[in-house]
């Protein structure tokens, strides 16, 4: 990918969730946000011969943009068999179209991931459903990588920052997203509802 710009164009031409689950809070990352997470990640050489795992993987967008920017190998896992079917599909549309490299496609729950991977991008439930889904998100990550992209609401920065701490790790960088939410589920009122996100970076203390 050239540019940014060129990247998200590709990304915007993925599948999306065909029957999105409430319960596993399906909501698809815009490609500009992808985009720009993954460009960021390039930037600091964290893409290219990278082995990563993208947890909650949904439609495979973030690790299917690394594997463009070279990652080495990408492990996409959700326990949603429907998210992997069309991850695969999407991983084999880019795959005709360019070189990229290899794919894992996992479908379970995040505890049983037992590998080491470079870094882990995850963009876990939110919580809004079942408190703190994405504890188990974090703590996972914490066991398998030095590197760590995670995504989650602004509002819960405060238990963000505790746990990152209490596992020996620390923040290096946070961006903040508005997170377009399009109209999905019957409770939803607007056309776009916008979630106020973050993306840290979190990265292992030495010693």
């Amino acid at each position: 990918m050239r540019s940014k710009k060129e990247l998200e164009v590709e990304l915007s031409r993925l599948a999306l969730f065909e029957n999105p689950s409430l319960g596993l809070e399906q909501y698809p990352i815009s490609s500009s946000i992808a985009a720009e997470w993954i460009w960021n990640m390039a930037l600091r050489g964290e893409a290219a011969n990278r082995i990563i795992l993208d947890a909650a993987c949904g439609t495979g967008i973030i690790g299917i943009g690394l594997l463009l920017m070279g990652a080495k190998k990408v492990f996409f896992l959700d326990k949603d068999p429907a998210a992997i079917i069309t991850a695969r599909k999407n991983y084999d549309q880019i795959k005709s179209d360019y070189e990229i490299k290899e794919a894992e496609f996992i479908i379970s729950d995040i505890s049983l991931f037992d590998d080491n991977v470079d870094i882990v991008v995850q963009n876990p439930p939110f919580g809004t459903k079942t408190g703190h889904a994405d504890k188990k998100f974090l703590e996972k990550a914490f066991s398998c990588a030095d590197i760590i992209y995670s995504m989650h609401k602004y509002s819960t920065k405060n238990f963000v920052e505790t746990i990152v701490k209490d596992f020996g790790f620390k923040i290096t960088h946070l961006w903040r997203f508005e997170f377009p939410i399009k109209h999905s589920f019957k409770f939803h009122t607007k056309p776009v509802n916008l979630v106020d996100v973050g993306l840290w970076r979190i990265e292992k203390i030495p010693g």
